[in-house]
């Protein structure tokens, strides 16, 4: 396999319009809307060009939002002025900015619709 392994997440969303607005305040993103049968999918920002993958808010009849199973992890400049945001936007903090070693920083938070995801920074 050549390039990065992951290539697309997709968070479970209850309420779009809720969940496009977090996330629209908390990480200043514009979204691409998307209809895929009875799924509504909001897409975030994605660079082809660039390193990394991107992803889709969903809202379908399959996807609940869960606070257990996998992290998801939204690089950042700096952990604690993101975290900052996250709590202005109304997402709540579960982990304030800690170190990783030598990988840098993180930190958790829920959004408005009960996800549990993180935040990742070098610095």
């Amino acid at each position: 396999m050549n390039g990065n392994p992951v290539g697309w997440f997709e968070i479970p969303v209850i309420d779009m319009k809720r969940a496009k607005d977090f996330y629209a305040s908390a990480f200043e993103l514009e979204f691409e809307m998307l209809e895929m049968g009875p799924c509504q999918m909001a897409m975030f920002p994605f660079d082809h060009a660039q390193p990394g993958c991107s992803g889709a808010l969903v809202k379908g009849p399959e996807y609940q939002p869960a606070q257990g199973g996998m992290l998801i992890y939204f690089m950042c400049e700096e952990v604690s002025a993101r975290l900052n945001k996250i709590q202005a936007a109304g997402g709540e903090l579960v982990q304030e900015k800690m170190s990783i070693g030598e990988h840098g920083f993180i930190g958790l938070f829920t959004d408005s619709e009960g996800n549990k995801l993180g935040l990742h920074s070098r610095q």
